[in-house]
């Protein structure tokens, strides 16, 4: 674990701070400047350093970076960011539309996950993606439905880029694998997809035959490790996401991510190898469409 003792809130506050001022081609100092602040309290404020945070300062900055849009969210981060572990409740404080988990997705350098009801969202076809979310935003244009399923297609970048792409090791339950979403060839393409991914991720199929490894069922979660400073410290801490119909919990103690480790560790041990998962889902994916 870090030694570090800034928590997800005020990290994520600190990045999405940071992210627009670069946009508005400002440095540190140009921006702490027009703020009436040190430079070096703004940067613990990009970093997630500083201990206490004024919400007058949030406006300010929002003000400053022309981000109206930004100043909810934000200034919700800000009163989250004295609490450990967090529920992101759509429309409660952070509106459903800020995607907090993006932005900490995009930060990692690994991801350990298990999904037993569907394809991860890093991991969909177009397709699938598609026909998820117009069942999932009724309320919503085509286009609107469509952004969204751009924008899903864009943070595949992070485990399909060239260049240092993350890690990842997704264990699925085969019951995902078959329960139909867009039709058969959807499915057939979305199957020889996992099945097609690059080296650097590694899919497993938890069968229906190994039952429940822990005994219960422990939902879909994600493990999302950071890369490592010169010293090998983390340079944020380990977060794991327990995603729910409900909201989003963050979960960053050292009790609970042992505890999500371990679970992830004996689900695997149950599932399917690489090579065998590899197997499975072309044979699958046969079958829905040969």
């Amino acid at each position: 674990m870090s030694k570090r003792s800034s928590n997800l809130p005020r990290r994520q506050l600190g990045r999405y701070l940071r992210e627009l001022r670069q946009q508005c081609g400002l440095s540190i100092v140009q921006a702490a400047k027009l703020a009436e602040r040190s430079s070096g309290s703004l940067q613990r404020l990009e970093t997630g350093a500083t201990e206490r945070i004024q919400l007058r300062d949030i406006e300010e900055l929002c003000r400053i970076y022309d981000a109206p849009d930004y100043l909810g969210p934000l200034k919700g981060l800000a009163q989250q960011a004295n609490v450990k572990s967090w529920w992101h409740e759509y429309g409660d404080l952070i509106p459903a539309g800020f995607n907090v988990y993006v932005g900490l997705e995009s930060a990692a350098e690994r991801l350990t996950i298990y999904r037993p009801d569907m394809v991860s969202g890093l991991f969909q076809t177009p397709e699938y993606a598609r026909s998820l979310d117009h069942t999932y935003f009724t309320y919503e244009s085509p286009t609107e439905v469509e952004r969204r399923v751009q924008l899903r297609m864009r943070r595949q970048s992070l485990i399909l880029r060239k260049r240092k792409p993350a890690t990842a090791r997704l264990v699925i339950d085969e019951a995902a694998l078959r329960r139909v979403v867009g039709g058969p060839k959807t499915m057939a393409a979305q199957l020889r997809h996992l099945a097609a991914l690059p080296p650097n991720v590694a899919v497993q199929i938890l069968p229906a035959a190994a039952g429940f490894p822990l005994g219960v069922a422990p939902g879909p979660f994600t493990i999302l490790d950071f890369e490592t400073d010169h010293d090998g410290e983390p340079v944020e801490p380990t977060v794991i996401y327990v995603e729910s119909y409900a909201g989003d919990l963050y979960l960053e103690g050292t009790t609970s991510v042992e505890l999500y480790r371990q679970a992830h560790t004996a689900i695997r041990a149950a599932a399917l190898d690489v090579a065998d998962s590899k197997n499975m889902l072309r044979r699958l994916a046969k079958e829905f469409a040969p």
